[in-house]
């Protein structure tokens, strides 16, 4: 699969864009003709440049408002793309695309468009270019792909086709049936084929377009139908990534490139035969590392809460805090942050870590190196787009004798300020940008505990039972849909629906990833600006069958609550009914409520130490939710005690 990326879909320079497009493994761009202007370099040294990066140029875009016009407007028309054709030949491109006329100097007159394009495709056959037109959504009178194919049909010139552009199709609402039309297209016509996904929106198309497409299975576009049509049509091109998005125009261009081309690879596995190494879906969470400067104030809420110290590293300095089936690494390693305590790696769960692994490289998030001493235990971790380590764990899976606990900092890459390697994510993230698996990988016949490279302290008391229901982790302000398409391709997870928060200075994004059966719940959220300070705030979510209990017996043991204001609860009071006593027992403890037709969700708050706070929840078993009906409360709250 040839896999290309325009240039405007990435930030920076020309000579930079080739370059992250190079480093994430695309085989080919498409230059956008400002990129062109505005660079330094010759036509000649661009070419060189692509070139030595092994990049082809697919295409050369945009001629705009060439056809359907006066004789004298179309001969400087032919004048200007004669120009470009030359250009073009000096670049190495073969291809233009050329939209349909949106001028008003454009007539509705098909049989004067169809002479004038084969006019047009003379004078490009001359310089061994072909024509590629399309229809723009908001076209003049040429707006749907299929009148773009009559025109292009009946011109019948060899150096004339037509490009299919995604947006430009199912932007319009186009219904299956109205796609049927591609299989008319014979394949050798299409000429080009340029993707671009998009959230669904009820505004003006052209404003839709130019800033809020997004790549593949980050909207709501059937990209795996359309594609298949037009392989099933017989087209052998480039897939191409046509995306015009403000976030991306801002974001680093290598991470938006590797985020781009992996959601080709994700969209072409589901729209053909599977390339890709199988998803192994994550069965639980193993445990969640919190790195921090000065352990006394994240021991303290640990204590509190009720976790007992288990296990020491044998050779770092990594405690694991345990209570029932949660546990919580904390790594007081040298880090060079000064934000304090933070979520710096998760443990999942996975029937398969080697072939979770397997997965991840081809997807992109190559395995990270770490430090690891002749007797560790061999653990994977590849890291999430925001920074986060996400190791692949077997506990209690094999016949390694330990009854101690493991750590992710403990398996700390080499290189890095910590066992979480977040120094090392953007360059590991494009260091293995091929998008194939290693061929020779073969899954380990026993899965050794990651507990072993542990030694359990004495005299450990036992606790209740309790396990983390879920982990809620903010994103950097461009990276949100990344991180969906992350965990739903290279995890397997499903995502739920995206959900607006009212925070005291914006809206905040947030949106569920989990598993079928609700072992592993995360919740990816994302600030309202790139400035937006709740960007650093993360939770660990445990679960409880009793939320009243949990937080009297917080409150005991020294623990403080999230204060919760009066003003909630005489809210609640009107919203539902409650047994004698109940509302009056959650105002006192600050304990949150919700209900949907499955059940009810009882939750409570920990204070913020550094990053992170924790949250007890009771959730009736058909609640699926995580309470963001709460969630504005809570965030007041958090904003004021800051």
């Amino acid at each position: 699969m040839h896999t290309s990326i325009a240039t405007v879909s990435l930030s920076g320079s020309l000579t930079e864009k080739l370059a992250a497009a190079a480093r994430a493994g695309f085989g080919g761009v498409e230059i956008f003709e400002n990129d062109l202007l505005a660079s330094p370099l010759t036509p000649e040294e661009i070419r060189a440049r692509c070139a030595d990066l092994g990049l082809s140029i697919d295409l050369y875009q945009p001629l705009r408002d060439v056809e359907a016009v006066r004789d004298d407007v179309f001969a400087r028309n032919l004048r200007r793309a004669r120009h470009k054709f030359a250009l073009m030949r000096r670049l190495g491109a073969d291809t233009v695309l050329v939209c349909s006329s949106v001028s008003p100097d454009a007539v509705d007159d098909d049989s004067l468009a169809i002479r004038q394009l084969a006019q047009l495709a003379d004078a490009a056959q001359e310089f061994g270019i072909k024509v590629a037109y399309e229809a723009l959504a908001w076209g003049r009178h040429v707006n749907t792909y299929d009148h773009a194919w009559r025109i292009v049909e009946a011109a019948g010139h060899p150096a004339l086709g037509v490009c299919l552009d995604s947006f430009h199709i199912l932007s319009r609402g186009s219904a299956p049936e109205d796609l049927a039309g591609i299989a008319d297209i014979p394949g050798e016509k299409i000429f080009f084929l340029q993707l671009a996904d998009a959230p669904l929106l009820a505004m003006d198309v052209l404003q839709w377009s130019r800033h809020y497409r997004c790549f593949p299975g980050q909207g709501g576009f059937d990209l795996v139908g359309l594609l298949r049509r037009v392989l099933a049509a017989g087209y052998r091109g480039p897939l191409s990534l046509e995306v015009f998005n403000d976030v991306f125009r801002q974001a680093d261009a290598g991470s938006t490139a590797v985020d781009a081309h992996r959601s080709l690879l994700l969209l072409g596995e589901a729209a053909g035969p599977g390339v890709l190494p199988p998803a192994v879906v994550p069965t639980g969470i193993a445990f969640a590392e919190l790195l921090t400067p000065d352990a006394e104030p994240v021991t303290a809420l640990l204590t509190a809460l009720g976790f007992t110290r288990a296990a020491r590293h044998r050779g770092k300095p990594v405690d694991l805090w345990q209570r029932g089936e949660a546990r919580i690494l904390v790594n007081t390693a040298a880090t060079a942050r000064r934000d304090g305590t933070r979520l710096a790696a998760i443990g999942l769960e996975s029937p398969d870590p080697a072939g979770a692994a397997r997965r991840a490289e081809a997807l992109l998030a190559p395995v990270l190196p770490r430090r690891r001493g002749p007797e560790d235990v061999p653990l994977d971790a590849v890291a999430a787009p925001d920074g986060t380590e996400l190791f692949f764990c077997a506990t209690d899976s094999a016949s390694t004798v330990a009854t101690a606990s493991a750590s992710a900092t403990a398996f700390a890459p080499a290189g890095t300020d910590s066992a979480s390697g977040t120094a090392s994510t953007a360059a590991s993230a494009t260091a293995t940008a091929s998008g194939t698996a290693p061929a020779s990988a073969s899954a380990v016949p026993e899965l050794p505990d990651w507990r072993a490279d542990f030694a359990e302290l004495p005299d450990t008391p036992a606790t209740s039972a309790t396990r983390i229901d879920h982990l809620a982790l903010t994103q950097p302000w461009h990276h949100f849909d990344e991180a969906t398409l992350f965990h739903r391709g290279v995890l397997g997870l499903t995502a739920q629906e995206s959900v607006d928060l009212a925070d005291p200075y914006g809206l905040l994004r947030s949106r569920a990833v989990a598993d079928a059966d609700g072992s592993v719940r995360i919740a990816l959220s994302v600030g309202a600006a790139p400035s937006d300070d709740t960007v650093h705030a993360q939770h660990i979510a445990l679960a409880t069958d009793d939320v009243v209990a949990a937080a009297r017996r917080f409150r005991e043991a020294g623990g403080r609550l999230l204060p919760v204001p009066a003003n909630y609860y005489d809210d609640l009071a009107a919203r539902y009914e409650f047994a004698d006593g109940e509302l009056e027992t959650y105002r006192e403890l600050g304990i949150l409520y919700d209900r949907d037709a499955h059940g009810a969700f009882r939750h409570w708050y920990t204070e913020t130490v550094g990053r992170v706070f924790f949250e007890l929840v009771q959730r009736d078993p058909g609640y699926q939710g995580y309470g963001a009906v709460n969630a504005p409360v809570r965030l007041a709250v958090q904003h004021a005690r800051r």
